[in-house]
């Protein structure tokens, strides 16, 4: 592998909620150590999922997308659930073929091709939660969700919530999670109802 198939690699803790069309979405800034909310930042993404035939990456609990739109634009290899966090690795786009860093990366789990999945059409709204120094304690987004199995061609829509982990997170993160429960549970929401966003196109 060259050094231009090297990936940038970041960790994901994150909880997800599920929410009604017209849930009011909280107030954030009652979270503990919050300050100040910024945003919302609206990112239109457009992902698309892929996989092999057989669907050997979706059985390991890996995914691996090409997404367009936000700061983290480029594709990704989303890996397995361990212990409530994912690492995710990152590659930029370069032309319409899948990066051989990418492909490397995906035999770990499949030597097989890999064809479209599922593409999610996604209008997120994200804010920061900002501590009294300016930093991130989490990114809470607010999704509004269109996803299409192409392999059944069945389409769903739904609106979900996600608080994400940043740099200036409290150690007792089990503590903060509770608390953005209670706070989504006052509005409204539920726990999400699927392990992912492609879980959910899926149907699963």
């Amino acid at each position: 592998m060259t050094d231009a198939d090297e990936p940038a690699r970041s960790i994901e803790i994150e909880v997800t909620f599920d929410a009604d069309a017209t849930t009011p979405f909280p107030d954030w800034a009652q979270l503990p150590g919050v300050v100040r909310v910024s945003g919302p930042d609206v990112r239109p993404l457009d992902a698309l999922y892929l996989d092999s035939a057989d669907g050997a990456l979706a059985r390991a609990g890996v995914a691996i997308r090409r997404r367009t739109g936000g700061p983290d634009e480029g594709w990704h290899l989303k890996g397995r659930l361990i212990e409530g966090a994912r690492t995710e690795l990152h590659w930029p786009i370069a032309g319409d073929e899948v990066p051989a860093g990418v492909l490397a990366a995906a035999r770990e789990w499949t030597d097989a091709p890999l064809a479209p999945l599922a593409r999610i059409r996604n209008e997120r709204h994200a804010f920061e939660l900002l501590d009294a120094d300016g930093g991130v304690i989490a990114e809470v987004v607010d999704d509004h969700v269109q996803a299409t199995d192409l392999r059944q061609d069945i389409t769903r829509t739904w609106r979900e919530w996600e608080v994400e982990l940043g740099a200036a997170a409290p150690a007792d993160r089990d503590a903060f999670f509770a608390a953005a429960a209670d706070l989504a549970r006052a509005a409204g929401a539920r726990p999400a109802s699927s392990a992912s966003k492609l879980a959910r196109a899926l149907g699963h």
